[in-house]
């Protein structure tokens, strides 16, 4: 019988990050903030690396936070991070909000809040159009490079658009992880906590 250990081994997929990829923690990462975590990068330089995690919410809502949203549905917040977790940031699908930065194909960082707010206001649906976070993650340079090769992450390229659906973020990490096959679609089926198995 051919076994292969080499599928238990964590080790990196070597793909450079960049702006519009994520980040896929491995799956033996015991962190309260990045265990399981699926992060889109929003920049990377060699000033540093910006991403908002995708799949950890918050226990309130845009509407708790902002008033004049209470007589809308309740509109979902995400950890981003833990860095400025008093800053409220946002992607969206909305090309012609002004100061917006592109990350991605159709997606789009922050820009003019006004704008945002006229959208909700005006009852248009924003299921995979908007979604907010709270606070961000950020790397130096060479601390998110050490950590790709420490084997902590794995870069995906995910299509964007897909990534915003928020109805899917607690299967996130497993879908994402199992995108990239072979002994990575195997890692997304491990349990988060072996021995509750």
């Amino acid at each position: 019988m051919d076994t292969n250990a080499d599928i238990f081994k964590i080790e990196t997929n070597h793909v450079v990050p960049s702006r519009g990829k994520v980040l896929i923690s491995e799956p033996f990462l015991y962190d309260e903030m990045f265990g399981r975590s699926v992060i889109l990068l929003v920049d990377h330089s060699t000033d540093g690396t910006m991403g908002l995690v995708l799949n950890k919410p918050l226990p309130l809502s845009l509407n708790d936070v902002l008033k004049e949203f209470k007589d809308i549905s309740n509109i979902p917040i995400y950890k981003g991070g833990p860095l400025s977790t008093d800053t409220l940031f946002y992607l969206h699908t909305l090309k012609d909000v002004e100061d917006s930065l592109q990350i991605g194909k159709g997606v789009y960082l922050n820009g003019d809040f006004d704008a945002i707010r006229r959208y909700i206001l005006q009852g248009n649906d924003i299921d995979g159009k908007i979604r907010f976070f709270l606070g961000y993650s950020g790397w130096e340079y060479d601390q998110l490079c050490q950590e790709i090769e420490e084997n902590t992450w794995l870069i995906g390229s995910t299509s964007i658009a897909s990534l915003m659906n928020e109805k899917g973020s607690a299967e996130l990490w497993k879908n994402v992880l199992g995108q990239l096959g072979g002994k990575y679609e195997i890692w997304s089926r491990f349990p988060q906590i072996p021995t509750l198995n």
